[in-house]
């Protein structure tokens, strides 16, 4: 999975999935050297983990995140993220977020296109197309909702895929920390966010047999993981004395796939169960 915006009422992404802030090169870490994510559909059952005095006494939800594409065809997300919040006063709320998006396999193109309802009322819906020109150049964005406008980002940024793809490079090279700026499309197309993740220990082959047993989810067995935490920040507050927007955790495995999440929002924390779990057949790159 990508972890693009999991923020309550705001997009998601794993991702699953899923920093350094130096420029992007259209190879490398855009290509995704040594990284091959697995395309799947994935549902997570989501709970109240926590609460700190604002009255929720509790939440039922779920998410279905799916993946497909490649490298070479570029990637599509699709994911519904639904929660039924009630409180001690007796109101309940349902918030209902669904996104798409496509990013290509070198990083230089991201499409995004997202609705939020709440108790079944459109709230917001956003979407927008962002081209790369080149690796020196600031991330032009056309939007076209909710109104049509031109948006100007930073040439640092990196895309949802793109990001999952360089923790897990990072992880593999055994480092700790990963720091970036990240955009997903969020808050009507013009946010990026400075994200600061830290990133656990290897945890070998076999970790996935002490988890929760779930139909298909075996194919994780003899895969690799690292437990990582993503901290979420306003753009420009370096992630020093601010705190964050919200946090997420998860494990994470080698081909993209995330099990035990935690989201927090400073004023709630949801976790996230993985119910079940659909690999999908590959893309075939053509090899020249």
């Amino acid at each position: 999975m990508t972890y693009a915006s999991l923020h309550h009422g705001r997009r998601v992404a794993l991702c699953a999935l899923v920093c350094c802030a130096a420029l992007l090169s259209q190879r490398g870490l855009a290509a995704g050297e040594g990284v091959v994510l697995a395309p799947h559909r994935a549902v997570y059952e989501l709970t109240l983990a926590s609460t700190r005095g604002q009255g929720m006494t509790s939440v039922a939800g779920r998410m279905a995140y799916e993946l497909v594409g490649s490298a070479c065809e570029g990637y599509t997300q699709n994911m519904r993220f639904v929660t039924r919040m009630s409180y001690q006063n007796g109101n309940t709320t349902v918030a209902d977020l669904r996104s798409s998006t496509f990013e290509d396999g070198l990083g230089t193109r991201f499409r995004f296109d997202s609705s939020q309802y709440r108790n079944e009322k459109s709230t917001e819906v956003t979407a927008g197309d962002a081209a790369r020109l080149g690796a020196s150049d600031d991330v032009r964005v056309e939007l076209t909702k909710p109104v049509k406008r031109t948006v100007s980002i930073p040439a640092r940024v990196y895309f949802p895929v793109q990001h999952t793809i360089a923790l897990i490079q990072a992880a593999k090279a055994g480092k700790t920390s990963f720091r970036a700026d990240l955009y997903d499309g969020s808050e009507k197309g013009e946010k990026v966010y400075d994200t600061v993740a830290a990133l656990g220990h290897v945890l070998p082959p076999g970790n996935n047999r002490k988890l929760p047993e779930v139909g298909n989810a075996d194919r994780l067995n003899g895969l690799r993981a690292w437990p990582i935490s993503i901290a979420y920040y306003e753009p420009g507050s370096g992630g020093q004395d601010a705190l964050p927007i919200y946090e997420i955790s998860f494990l994470m495995f080698e081909n993209g796939v995330s099990r035990k999440l935690r989201i927090d929002y400073g004023e709630f924390a949801l976790e996230g169960e993985l119910t079940s779990i659909t690999f999908h057949e590959p893309s075939k790159c053509d090899v020249k």
